[in-house]
């Protein structure tokens, strides 16, 4: 974007990475960017400082609900989780100062796209390291309807106008400082880009069965001949989480369907010997697509859409897709006469885990040494294609950020019929989580040479070699202290809630000096204390109808 004004200069970005023509560039992780930028001026214009910086910032906010409370209104959150600088010296200015009217000075600027985000983007004290480091992935472009595009079609994200993330490179021609310290603009340019990070696909969830849980692998239903007739005996209906869609890279050819596959397994106790299995009928397969979004740091990754009901500090934005729907009744049922060798377990207790075995486990109402059937359902699943015009949605990769977190998840609804009649039993429904990752770059460059991964291999050899290491139990003043180990996210399932509400905010010093975050009287629960001011490229700033930062 060109900026011009009365007497001042024109100043242009542009790219010189083979995306000169492209509507939105876009780049994935440890991409480069290449271009320069150009600046004319019109008159004889003094020249302090060129600034080119590649820049990624998150801006929620969340609507206040409460009918009486006087404080009412929204609370909102703005955050630079990023900003690489190109240096600039004073060479490469005009001399002495002055850029001539009518000449054109041009500045080239490279920018490799990090994986990684500086600690200093995250020091909100979360709950435990794992979430601190899921924190410190970049997150993707969201919510930016100027970028949501494919091709020269403009997309939908399904991201809520309260959550959006953005990146640009920017450049600003400064005279120097005023009497009050801020730098002089003389001339501003942006230009935006789509940024969809490489994110490699993680170890399945875990899911306790609670009822307060979003998701549900396994499900008992009890099949009756009729409305006022007996049982026929129990559906046992279960799955688990398949592997995630794939997206390729934001550069790669388009065309490619983007698939993965699901397995429902089925199981039929009768309440008798001689009932028979339920007739199938339908498989309707959707796909829901969650924003959480918040306006002080989350402490913990979102896993219970309750926690964001009616809450004055998060939000969250749902939007489901039907993928498709097909007719299951071919499926054939196998009759075992033995009962299975594992255990009985409550269905509550069903995991992952319990899914893989060949069998499911029995129902509740089963009753040893009766004949069982068993039957499976491969669900081939695809990812609405882009065309623009009949689907405009655009996916992106699952995240989960200080102030923002996209997850998705599956709901499967079969339909069954009472063996000889006409009557349909209730729906049975699973909702199983599922991932979108995305793809790296293959001809990306590594972040770190061969070389130096092989140096930094011999130095941690050498030091696992000579260096003594203890493997005492903990000192009882760091049990008291820390109260209790933290438990494994992969063990858990779920990350624990601090109920503290406390919340630290730091990052690192700015050149500009424009990012100045300052506490007035009345901060409310859970935010820095007053009168505290951060200079970041990590941060945060929040405001309220009530009491507002800046």
């Amino acid at each position: 974007m060109v900026y011009r004004g009365k007497n001042k200069p024109l100043l242009e970005i542009r790219l010189t990475d083979g995306q000169e023509e492209a509507f939105i560039p876009s780049y994935t992780s440890l991409d480069q960017i290449h271009g320069n930028v150009s600046l004319t001026a019109q008159v004889d214009t003094s020249i302090k400082q060129v600034y080119i910086t590649f820049e990624g910032i998150v801006k929620t906010y969340v609507e206040k609900i409460a009918s009486s409370s006087p404080t009412n209104g929204r609370t909102e959150a703005f955050q630079t989780f990023l900003r690489l600088v190109q240096p600039v010296e004073d060479a490469a200015l005009p001399p002495s100062g002055m850029a001539e009217a009518g000449k054109t000075y041009t500045f080239p600027f490279t920018f490799a796209v990090p994986d990684r985000l500086l600690p200093q983007a995250c020091e909100h004290s979360p709950d435990n390291d794992v979430v601190h480091q899921t924190h410190l992935t970049p997150p993707p472009t969201l919510g930016d309807p100027m970028t949501a595009v494919w091709g020269k079609s403009m997309m939908d994200d399904m991201a809520p106008d309260m959550a959006v993330v953005s990146y640009a490179i920017r450049a600003r021609i400064t005279t120097g400082r005023g009497s009050d310290g801020k730098l002089k603009i003389l001339a501003d340019a942006t230009k935006k880009v789509r940024f969809i990070p490489a994110i490699p696909e993680h170890p399945p969830l875990v899911v306790s069965g609670d009822k307060e849980d979003d998701y549900r692998l396994r499900k008992e239903k009890n099949i009756k001949k009729g409305t006022f007739q007996g049982r026929l005996g129990t559906l046992v209906m279960e799955s688990a989480q398949p592997q995630s869609f794939r997206l390729p890279p934001p550069r790669s050819e388009r065309g490619r369907s983007i698939t993965t596959m699901a397995t429902i397994k089925l199981r039929f106790d009768p309440a008798c010997v001689y009932a028979e299995p339920p007739r199938l009928g339908s498989l309707a397969t959707k796909l829901k697509a969650a924003t959480f979004f918040a306006s002080t740091p989350m402490q913990d990754i979102p896993n219970r859409s309750s926690d964001f009901h009616y809450s004055s500090t998060k939000g969250l934005y749902v939007e489901t897709l039907p993928l498709s729907s097909r007719c299951v009744a071919s499926v054939q049922w196998h009759k075992h006469d033995s009962p299975p060798s594992s255990p009985r377990r409550n269905s509550a207790e069903s995991t992952v885990s319990d899914a893989d075995s060949n069998i499911p486990e029995p129902s509740s109402t089963y009753k040893e040494g009766r004949p069982f059937y068993t039957a499976r359902i491969l669900v081939p699943l695809t990812l609405p294609e882009k065309d623009g015009s009949n689907n405009n949605k655009l996916f992106v990769p699952s995240f989960h950020s200080c102030l923002l977190s996209r997850i998705y998840a599956l709901d499967f609804y079969l339909s069954c019929h009472t063996p000889g009649t006409s009557v349909t039993a209730p729906n049975m429904h699973l909702k199983l989580p599922i991932q979108v990752s995305a793809e790296p770059n293959p001809h990306a460059r590594p972040s770190i040479s061969e070389g130096e991964a092989q140096a930094i291999a011999r130095r941690e050899a050498a030091e696992f070699q000579w260096n003594p290491r203890s493997v005492a139990p903990p000192r009882p003043s760091y049990a008291e202290a820390t109260g209790s180990m933290p438990q494994s996210p992969a063990s858990s399932g779920f990350y624990p809630t601090d109920r503290s509400g406390q919340c630290r905010c730091s990052g690192l010093t700015r050149v500009d000096g424009v990012g100045e975050f300052t506490g007035r009287p009345g901060t409310p629960e859970g935010l820095p204390p007053p009168d505290y001011s951060l200079q970041t490229t990590g941060r945060l700033n929040v405001s309220s109808s009530v009491t507002r930062f800046s």
